[in-house]
C-alpha cells in the first residue's frame, strides 16, 4: 500500500454535521473549529458531494482551502452513485467537486457507500474504478478508496478484484461489532487480514454513544474521571490495529475541544477498560434502539419534510426512558420545522438512501403510534 498509516492524524474532521445558523452552515463557527483543529496539529478533512445538501464542499473551501496553504491539509471527498444517470456524470461530478472545493486535487478520493445492489452496480456500470485511477495518474487524486455499507461477502469480492484500492472506510463502533446488519467486526477482520488501512466512520454512532444511562456513565467516570463518555467510543475505534484515522462529525467547538483532548497524547484502550466497554455494550443492547446514525441522507427529498433522524431519536429516548416527559416535549417543538411521523406517505426514497438499511416506513408507523 502506498498510503502511509503514520501520515494521517488519528482524529479526522468529518464535515457531515457542521453547525448551522438560520438553516445554513455557520461559516464563522466552522472557521473557528478548523483553526482549533489545525492548531492541535491535525489536518484531515472529510466531506462529500451530498453533505449538507451539497453545501459542505463549498463551506470547506471558505473555511479551509481559502485560508490555509494547500500543503498544510489533507482533503477527502466522495463520488455518489445515486447522483449518476449516465457515464458522463462521473466526470461532471468530479469536476464540480474540484470547482466547489477549490482544492486543485484530492488527497483521498472515495466511491461513496459501496454496497450490495444499485450502488456497487452503478460504480461498475460507469467504470468508476478506472476513472479514479485515471484521475490519480493525472495528479488530481493522491489516494483512492471507498466507503462501505455492504455485506462482508461483497467486501471480499471488491477488495480482491481491485488491488488498486489503497484504503477502505467502514462503520465501526463498540455497539455495532455484532450488529447483524452492519456486521462491523466481520468487515474489520476482512480488511485487517489483507493489511488494507482503514478509516473509521460513525465511531460514536451518530451521537448515541456520547450519552449513556447513568449506571454506565458512572463506570466510565470512575475509571477515567476527566474524560467524556464519547471519548471511550473514539478511543475504542482508534485503538484497533490497522486504523489510520477515526472520523468525528463535529458540530460545535465544545465537541472539537473534547475530541482534541481525547487524541492529544493518545492512550489506547487498556484490557480492563475493554472489559468495561463490553459490559456497557451488553447492557445497552438489552434495550432495542433504532440504529439511526443521524446522517440525514433521508431528509433531502422527503416529500413530507419529516426530520426522520430526530423522530427516531425521540423514539429511542422513550424506549430507554419511558417516563421522561422531555422526549414528547422535544417532539412537540420539532413539529415547528418538521412534518409529523404520521405524515409519511411511504414513498420509500428514505429507504433507498439509508446506509443503515433501516425499514424506515415501518419505523415511522411505529413512531406515529407512539408520538402522534
Amino acid at each position: 500500500m502506498s498510503i502511509d498509516l503514520n501520515v494521517m492524524p488519528k482524529l479526522g474532521f468529518g464535515l457531515m454535521r457542521l453547525p448551522e445558523k438560520d438553516g445554513k452552515i455557520d461559516i464563522g463557527h466552522v472557521c473557528r473549529m478548523v483553526d482549533k483543529y489545525m492548531d492541535a496539529g491535525m489536518n484531515y478533512f472529510d466531506t462529500a458531494y451530498i453533505y449538507h445538501g451539497g453545501a459542505s464542499e463549498t463551506a470547506i473551501k471558505e473555511a479551509l482551502v481559502d485560508r490555509y496553504p494547500r500543503e498544510r491539509f489533507m482533503l477527502a471527498t466522495k463520488l455518489p452513485a445515486w447522483e449518476m444517470r449516465e457515464r458522463a456524470d462521473v466526470e461532471r461530478i468530479f469536476n464540480d467537486q474540484l470547482h466547489k472545493t477549490g482544492a486543485g486535487y484530492f488527497d483521498l478520493y472515495l466511491l461513496h457507500s459501496v454496497e450490495d445492489g444499485s450502488n456497487y452496480d452503478t460504480y461498475v456500470k460507469y467504470d468508476c474504478f478506472s476513472f479514479c485511477m485515471k484521475m490519480k495518474e493525472e495528479g488530481k487524486i493522491k489516494h483512492f478508496g471507498f466507503s462501505y455499507h455492504g455485506s462482508p461477502e461483497l467486501l471480499e469480492k471488491v477488495v480482491d478484484a481491485h488491488p488498486e484500492v489503497e484504503f477502505v472506510q467502514i462503520q465501526m463502533n463498540y455497539l455495532d461489532r455484532t450488529n447483524p446488519v452492519v456486521r462491523s467486526q466481520e468487515l474489520y477482520e476482512i480488511l485487517h487480514a489483507r493489511n488494507i488501512p482503514m478509516i473509521i466512520m460513525e465511531p460514536v454512532r451518530g451521537g448515541m454513544l456520547a450519552e449513556m444511562p447513568p449506571e454506565i456513565e458512572a463506570k466510565f467516570k470512575a475509571r477515567q474521571p476527566g474524560m467524556s463518555v464519547a471519548s471511550w467510543a473514539l478511543r475504542f475505534a482508534a485503538s484497533l490495529p490497522g486504523v489510520m484515522t477515526v472520523l468525528s462529525g463535529m458540530s460545535s467547538e465544545e465537541q472539537m475541544d473534547d475530541n482534541i483532548r481525547t487524541f492529544t497524547d493518545f492512550n489506547p484502550i487498556s484490557d480492563d477498560e475493554m472489559n468495561i466497554i463490553n459490559e456497557a455494550t451488553e447492557q445497552i443492547l438489552k434495550v432495542p434502539q433504532i440504529g439511526c446514525t443521524g446522517c440525514r441522507y433521508c431528509c433531502d427529498g422527503c416529500p413530507a419534510n419529516i426530520s426522520i433522524p430526530d423522530v427516531f431519536r425521540t423514539v429511542n429516548t422513550l424506549r430507554r426512558y419511558p417516563d421522561d416527559w422531555r422526549s414528547k416535549n422535544f417532539y412537540s417543538q420539532l413539529l415547528g420545522r418538521s412534518g409529523r411521523a404520521s405524515d409519511c406517505i411511504a414513498c420509500g426514497q428514505c429507504e433507498r438512501v439509508c446506509p443503515q438499511h433501516l425499514p424506515v416506513i415501518n419505523l415511522m408507523k411505529e413512531a406515529s403510534e407512539v408520538l402522534d
